[in-house]
């Protein structure tokens, strides 16, 4: 048994007859792969689909066994004619898009028509624009709404210098520009379904009965340029001039070579204030004098009798600066604020930056400057509370038209006096990697190397019980030997009574360095211990681990072994520790005479990771005064120099090869 579909004929065809008649009015369809059709058309078939079991039938002749159609057939019918059907639909849908747009197409040529016409019926000497040039009383935009279809109607009307009795300026000198005026009608559809892609543009020219006779206005001519000096075409330049009467106030737009002649202008001295933009694009402009710009870079244009002014803007795509505030450990720092400021002046005597800002990054240390024209931009940090300890890329920033520039900040803890060193190959000037730093001043020597990162520690005085290094001053556990307590906050052997104990251990808090890292040098301060405490009373073991929290810590040392210490400060750091994010160390103290301890003041690790900043060094924490400053770099020649340090001190140094 199987299920079937039987297809009947239409009730005045077949239907009235017998059901032992059945067999016969079948005959009258074909079996094909979509069903039963009937042979002389499908318009006389009318579909009854029925699913049911096969049984047998009874005639005169005995049992017969009558087919309909299998689910099969019936499936790949739907999906044929679901395939079709999705065909005609497309098709018909792109007719009637197409058809809908050429009637919006037809019908702001009909209004572009309608309007220029209007404006041939016009006097000549009201032709032209209101607040424009030339003046007349065509608004410079309207709306119209036709057959229930509204559109945007621009007027451009513009003064035409014929070559054919010569130029403006040009030999011979033609006094009288103004030949003929240009009208440009522009149609854009403000609400459609389906708007087309460019609006209608049409344009004649309309020219005076009488002669034309010597004119006493001059002219502008415009240039619209980009960063690399190639035309812009489509730019809108806005013009305005509150000092004529009635006041002038026009917007118009540049031609494919980047220019707008604007002919037939009143005489007025430093009062047309000219704007060009477009958009997705910077500003530029002339400026007005008021407030803090007493003397413009470019003042309001001039317009003198029989005379062309000439003046170009420079405007190109904007880019952005994604700004992100961390420390050396790629932790992000919220609220901090910098000034952020451009080279490009709009004013001088004083000095008035085009560019100049406060900006404060979010909860995550990120602020995003967006619409930057092209210029190079310095950042500067304000407040209190942090230094920068260098900066990826290297400062100032050049941005380039339509760039993105990610800028990463690297803050350190502030103090008062402190020194960013950048190093900088002399021919590329890019910045050098693996220059080492050495400033001294007195007794005091420090030596940092370029492009490193370091995860400090100067006080243990918080005590212990810290998982993770987020307190400056804890640490994570020792065995009871060592004072914690220590001024400032530096680490000893304890002392019971007048004698220190012989040996003590303590284990640090997990650092995290933000990011998988290659760790590179341990150093410590200070240098030397007693010699009454005996050879290595001060080493160290390093553990690192690719997870927050490892089931084990196992503590290393130069040979990437358990059995060896770090016992010289500034001491390459086993490569077994590579492409860890975490890291603790343990300090080891012991001595030979219970009069006598060492000490602990500083330890660092110094690395590499995304966080790290490229070719530069910070030393903080200096007194102020004059530093000896020596670089030194295989393959380059040595550099040294002094420095000036008060305060945030930075420089730039260049190594010849």
């Amino acid at each position: 048994m199987r299920n079937v579909i039987e297809a009947r004929a239409p009730e005045g065809a077949c239907g009235a007859r017998r059901r032992e008649q059945e067999g016969k009015c079948f005959r009258h369809f074909t079996r094909t792969p979509w069903g039963l059709l009937p042979k002389k058309g499908i318009s006389h078939l009318a579909f009854s689909i029925v699913f049911r079991y096969n049984r047998s039938m009874q005639s005169e002749g005995g049992f017969t066994q009558q087919k309909g159609f299998t689910l099969i057939e019936v499936v790949v019918s739907i999906a044929l004619f679901a395939m079709f059907a999705v065909g005609v639909y497309s098709a018909v849908s792109y007719i009637l898009q197409s058809s809908y747009v050429s009637r919006v197409q037809f019908q702001q040529i009909e209004v572009a028509n309608e309007q220029l016409e209007l404006a041939r019926n016009l006097p000549y000497d009201q032709v032209g624009v209101v607040g424009g040039i030339p003046a007349g009383v065509l608004p410079q935009s309207k709306t119209i709404t036709k057959s229930g279809t509204t559109f945007l109607v621009k007027n451009y009307v513009r003064n035409i210098d014929d070559p054919f009795d010569g130029t403006l300026g040009g030999s011979p000198n033609d006094t009288s520009p103004a030949d003929y005026k240009k009208v440009q009608i522009e149609v854009t559809c403000l609400k459609c379904v389906i708007a087309p892609k460019n609006p209608a543009i049409i344009s004649t020219n309309i020219a005076p009965k009488g002669l034309e006779s010597a004119s006493t206005n001059g002219a502008i001519f415009i240039t619209v340029f980009d960063a690399a000096g190639l035309p812009i075409s489509g730019a809108t330049v806005h013009i305005t001039n509150p000092t004529l009467a009635p006041n002038l106030d026009l917007a118009d737009v540049t031609d494919t070579n980047g220019k707008l002649q604007l002919l037939d202008m009143p005489p007025a001295v430093e009062s047309y204030h000219i704007e060009a933009t477009k958009s997705g694009y910077s500003t530029d402009g002339t400026i007005t004098p008021g407030g803090a710009i007493t003397n413009p870079i470019k003042p309001d244009a001039t317009v003198s009798a029989q005379t062309v002014t000439n003046i170009s803007f420079n405007i190109d795509k904007v880019g952005s600066i994604p700004l992100t505030s961390i420390n050396t450990l790629c932790v992000p720092k919220s609220n901090v604020e910098f000034s952020v400021k451009g080279n490009k002046l709009i004013g001088k005597d004083p000095d008035v930056l085009k560019f100049n800002q406060l900006i404060t990054t979010d909860a995550t240390g990120k602020f995003t400057l967006s619409g930057l024209e092209w210029d190079t931009y310095q950042f500067v940090l304000f407040g209190t509370t942090y230094d920068i300890a260098g900066t990826i890329p290297t400062l100032p920033i050049t941005l380039a038209p339509a760039a993105t520039q990610n800028l990463s900040i690297i803050l350190a803890a502030h103090t008062a006096n402190n020194f960013l060193v950048i190093v900088k190959d002399n021919g590329t000037k890019l910045p050098l990697t693996g220059a080492v730093v050495t400033i001294a001043k007195s007794s005091f020597s420090a030596q940092v190397i370029t492009g490193n990162g370091y995860a400090r520690q100067t006080d243990w005085s918080g005590g212990s019980g810290q998982a993770t290094y987020t307190d400056e001053t804890k640490y994570f556990s020792q065995d009871g030997s060592i004072s914690d307590s220590g001024t400032p906050g530096d680490l000893f052997l304890k002392k019971i009574g007048n004698n220190y104990l012989w040996s003590g251990e303590l284990i640090s808090s997990t650092i995290d360095f933000g990011a998988p890292s290659n760790f590179t040098n341990i150093e410590w301060l200070p240098l030397a211990q007693p010699p009454q405490t005996g050879a290595d009373s001060l080493k160290f073991q390093i553990a690192s681990s690719p997870v927050l929290d490892p089931a084990q810590w196992i503590f290393l040392g130069p040979d990437g072994t358990p059995n060896t210490y770090y016992t010289a400060s500034i001491t390459n750091i086993n490569s077994v520790h590579d492409n860890n994010r975490y890291l603790r160390y343990k300090v080891f103290m012991s001595t030979i005479n219970n009069k006598y301890t060492p000490q602990l003041s500083e330890i660092a690790v110094s690395f590499t990771s995304g966080c790290t900043p490229p070719g530069q060094a910070f030393f903080s924490s200096l007194s102020s005064g004059t530093y000896d400053i020596t670089v030194s770099l295989s393959g380059y020649q040595d550099v040294i120099t002094q420095v000036d340090v008060n305060g945030a001190s930075t420089a730039e140094i260049f190594m010849a090869p």
